[in-house]
């Protein structure tokens, strides 16, 4: 029986990696993630798993397009890289620490869903998406199927 479809955001700084950036290279290596919570994260992510792309530490933060889990989780080969701002210094390849999953662009939003319009529905999200929990840093996260559904239903909307 084939798994049931996950759903996930992903940020990136657009100055690091822009959702321009994805649809040019169609589908790129999720580095650099140094989190446990959100390594774990990935490690739970499987291929066709949907993920919302949202642009971190910029003038408008939001969700700006929709990309999919295009690889199991795999280790994050920076880590062993002295020269890589991910560098590890405890990481080995026998006992990698850090993973990484390899995201394949999809499609832009019609619109930006900026941060301030997504915390007006807070209420309907409920207090489970951490994208609007104070305190909540991580720089993947799960999402829902309603959170997904209903996320996706404002690009459509008059903001």
């Amino acid at each position: 029986m084939a798994a049931r479809k996950r759903y996930w955001l992903m940020k990136s700084e657009p100055g690091d990696f822009s959702i321009d950036d994805l649809a040019r290279v169609g589908t790129e290596p999720w580095t650099g993630v140094r989190n446990y919570q959100a390594r774990n994260y990935m490690r739970q992510m499987q291929v066709g798993d949907g993920v919302l792309f949202y642009h971190s530490n910029c003038e408008v933060p939001g969700i700006y397009g929709l990309g999919e889990v295009a690889s199991a989780a795999y280790p994050d080969k920076t880590q062993f890289d002295p020269k890589s701002k991910y560098h590890d210094e405890k990481a080995t390849r026998e006992q990698p620490r850090w993973d990484l999953v390899d995201v394949r662009y999809d499609r832009h939003l019609a619109r930006p869903l900026p941060l301030d319009e997504i915390r007006a529905h807070a209420d309907a999200l409920g207090e489970d998406f951490a994208l609007i929990r104070k305190g909540s840093r991580l720089s993947v996260l799960p999402v829902s199927a309603a959170q997904w559904k209903l996320l996706l239903s404002l690009e459509k909307a008059k903001p």
